[in-house]
């Protein structure tokens, strides 16, 4: 008996292009944070402020960061909205 190979690809897999993965919001968490937690250290004090600022700081880097992306690749396939 011979055994067959089956290869299932997924919806995303059957374009003709694959879309790149747009992880800002996970970076600037991982960023924002231990840069935010060592200024409130140093800085502050308080190591739950300076989390905090980091977070915050690190969230609004990371979706503007995929937003240029995404408006970057919109440019290059012309899906954008006129």
């Amino acid at each position: 008996m011979a055994v067959r190979s089956v290869e299932v690809m997924s919806e995303s897999e059957e374009g003709s292009e694959k879309k790149s993965a747009h992880n800002g919001l996970a970076i600037g968490i991982a960023l924002g944070l231990p840069i935010g937690a060592a200024v409130g250290l140093t800085v502050l004090d308080n190591l739950a402020i300076g989390m905090s600022f980091g977070i915050s700081i690190g969230l609004c880097l990371g979706v503007a960061f995929d937003a240029a992306a995404n408006n970057g690749d919109d440019k290059k396939t012309g899906d954008g909205e006129e």
